[in-house]
């Protein structure tokens, strides 16, 4: 028998970039939890493989409850299939992934897909008319609609084109990426001559028409012509379609297992082509199937059903099979494994909870894997079992994230000396006391029953024993935040920090995990000797930062505003001439200070205390008392101000004010700088200030 084989068969640039980038996601190391809006390529073979690999299938509809339950401990990424989705749902993703950082979405569409949605972008608006050749409920083209301005239409074939009514817009034509050649063109001779107005886009795939050209060429010769691929596949029914127009005796099947319902009697030449969403590993096995069974004119005379019954494999124990469920009870499910046996795999090597309905698990016609067990020729029983499986590929997990020092999760189940027990799906990780990072005074107790991440740290193969370490991990988290806290550092960012400690210098603010320093003077805009006198260990505080240096890991800190300056405040309140009233806080033998607004003194020189010459300010003035008093004078540079009661007591003239001024010799003063007072005073000045 002559089997000629199409070149273009299976996986198509798109299909493939689809499934790959699927497939590195759901390998890869911290790559919690994987979903995709419907399933990616319209193959079930391929989806089961993915879905075993951890992908879950969702709705748009789910969409709002999965990014809910994505935090940083169970991060998620929704993959969109490589039919593309509509604009509306793609919108949504994003204003989910803007909101919630640990919910992500990775875009799998074709890129010629991807081309169709630019060309409608770019060229519909209110004033043209779209038309897309393709089915209306296919994903793709429910996206490219979605993405078009003013009316558009769908027509699935040349006569319902001819039956369509036209308006007087610019007409913009394109095809879904999977729909017949042959049939697209005669949409385009319709068009021609029904609207003189509009533009074509030739969209239909360049692998997909050479695809269908080539299995149009093959079948013309053929006697049986198979086409690999899913039922529900748009581009495997195009190629049936075509391969039935030049060769009766075409089908479609999904697997070789759809052999056994094919006849080859009298069939001397078979052509054999794929859907695009085929893998070459189901093409491969029909090639090989059929070479195996039809190499002799005798067995070209029986049915492929015979070929196989008399071919079926023979099983041992240790063996992974995979068969198709055909039948599950509360006890066991039976699998046809195409050997003379039949598979008997327990419940109980499936379900992890005794309340689990296998029936929510599985359903008849499934594909499962199972390892084998026991094989008794004489009962025609094949005994099996899920959890081996299960088991074997959790170990490659340990083994390759080993390897590549990825990171896994498992859940810690027990405390052993010297340690504890984490599981990972059905394989035991010993994580030392030392590494579980928990100190050393801590108790192991208080992760049991938490899911963690951690490295694999040791392998040993011959006696599946791995070991753990949780605290490299945190050593890699903090390694990673600090590096992305330095890069992010600069001068004038502002931190709410906690108070770690206190010296006699400044305190030590922590940051998140990095120390920075706010000096005494820094704390507070009043004069202060110790940082305990404003904070304490423990407070929050928010500051920002002065200066920092990368290679020493220092950060300098302040925490006082421009709008906490009490000269600011002052300055904002009063001017000279305003009168304030004022607390006596200090009385020295030449004057009295007096508080403004809270940490701002002024002087009120003996002079100015009363209409009347005094011997001391105490003889009218008593600490504590509140007085009105006139601001005379301040001096902006130096901070400092001056106070009379008198000038509300006794007008003056300027020349009176200016003749007191120079008795007193001291119109601007500050309490803290007995420098600015006459040289008589200067000493009295300082030993008041000395003694307050």
């Amino acid at each position: 028998m002559e089997i000629n084989v199409s070149k273009y068969a299976g996986f198509c640039f798109g299909v493939k970039r689809a499934v790959d980038m699927a497939g590195k996601l759901l390998d890869g190391a911290d790559r919690g939890k994987i979903y995709s809006l419907g399933d990616i390529i319209h193959n079930k073979h391929v989806m089961d493989s993915l879905r075993q690999k951890g992908l879950t299938v969702i709705s748009p509809e789910e969409l709002d409850t999965v990014c809910a339950s994505a935090n940083e401990q169970n991060p998620c990424t929704v993959l969109i299939r490589a039919h593309g989705i509509e604009l509306e749902i793609e919108n949504k993703l994003q204003n989910l992934s803007d909101a919630n950082a640990y919910f992500n979405f990775c875009d799998l569409t074709c890129p010629l897909v991807k081309k169709i949605h630019g060309i409608v972008k770019d060229n519909t608006s209110s004033d043209t008319e779209l038309i897309v050749y393709g089915d209306e409920k296919h994903p793709e083209v429910r996206g490219i609609v979605g993405r078009a301005d003013g009316k558009v239409s769908v027509v699935s074939s040349p006569c319902e084109l001819e039956l369509y009514n036209f308006t007087n817009k610019m007409t913009i034509m394109v095809a879904q990426t999977t729909k017949k050649l042959y049939e697209w063109e005669k949409c385009k001779k319709i068009l021609n001559k029904l609207c003189t107005n509009s533009i074509f886009f030739d969209t239909i795939c360049d692998v997909t028409e050479n695809r269908q050209n080539d299995v149009l060429r093959i079948a013309e010769n053929a006697e049986l012509t198979l086409v690999i691929g899913d039922k529900s596949s748009s581009n495997s029914l195009s190629l049936l379609a075509l391969a039935r127009s030049v060769c009766d005796n075409s089908y479609l099947i999904e697997s070789a297992e759809d052999l056994r319902n094919i006849s080859l009697m009298g069939i001397n030449k078979v052509a054999i082509t794929a859907g695009a969403s085929t893998p070459s590993h189901i093409i491969e096995e029909v090639i090989k199937t059929m070479s195996e069974f039809v190499n002799t004119n005798e067995q070209a005379n029986e049915s492929f059903a015979s070929m196989l019954e008399s071919s079926l494999k023979t099983l041992n124990t240790g063996d992974i099979v995979t068969g198709i469920i055909t039948s599950i009870s509360n006890t066991e499910i039976h699998v046809d494994l195409a050997c003379k046996g039949t598979g008997i795999l327990s419940v109980d090597e499936i379900r992890t909870d005794a309340n689990t309905d296998v029936r929510s698990l599985y359903n008849v016609g499934d594909e499962i894997e199972a390892f084998v067990v026991r094989v008794s020729d004489v009962e025609g029983v094949v005994g099996l079992s899920r959890r081996r499986i299960d088991r074997i590929a959790d170990w490659k997990k340990i083994k390759a994230a080993a390897e590549e020092g990825a990171t896994v999760e498992g859940k810690i189940t027990e405390v052993v000396k010297g340690g504890v027990i984490a599981t990972v799906g059905n394989t035991k990780v010993f994580i030392p006391a030392s590494q579980t990072g928990v100190p050393a005074s801590g108790d192991l107790n208080e992760i049991v029953g938490t899911t963690q991440s951690f490295i694999i740290i040791e392998v040993n193969d011959q006696k599946n024993r791995a070991v753990g370490s949780i605290r490299a991990i945190l050593r890699r988290e903090r390694k990673a935040m600090l590096e992305q806290f330095w890069a992010n550092m600069e001068v004038g960012k502002k931190f709410s920090g906690t108070v770690k400690s206190m010296t006699s210098y400044g305190v030590f603010v922590d940051l998140g995990g990095v120390d920075g320093m706010v000096h005494v003077s820094e704390l507070s805009w009043s004069r202060i000797k110790d940082p305990s006198e404003v904070v304490k260990v423990g407070d929050s505080i928010d500051v920002f930062v002065k200066s920092f240096d990368v290679e020493k890991k220092r950060i300098s800190l302040g925490c006082k505003t421009e709008d906490q300056n009490p000269w600011k405040i002052f300055t904002a309140q009063y001017a000279v001439g305003d009168v304030a009233n004022v607390k006596v806080v200090g009385i020295t033998p030449f004057g009295a200070f007096a508080e403004i607004v809270p940490e701002v003194d002024g002087l009120i020189h003996i002079s100015q205390i009363a209409d009347k010459r005094i011997a001391n300010p105490s003889e009218v003035l008593e600490i504590g008392q509140n007085v009105d008093a006139k601001i005379t004078a301040i001096d902006d540079e130096k901070q400092k101000v001056s106070l009379s009661i008198r000038a509300l007591l006794v007008p003056e003239t300027v020349e009176e004010v200016e003749e007191e001024a120079t008795e007193g010799e001291a119109l601007v003063y500050s309490s803290d700088d007995p420098t600015s007072l006459p040289a008589e005073l200067a000493e009295d000045a300082a030993e008041a200030t000395d003694a307050e």
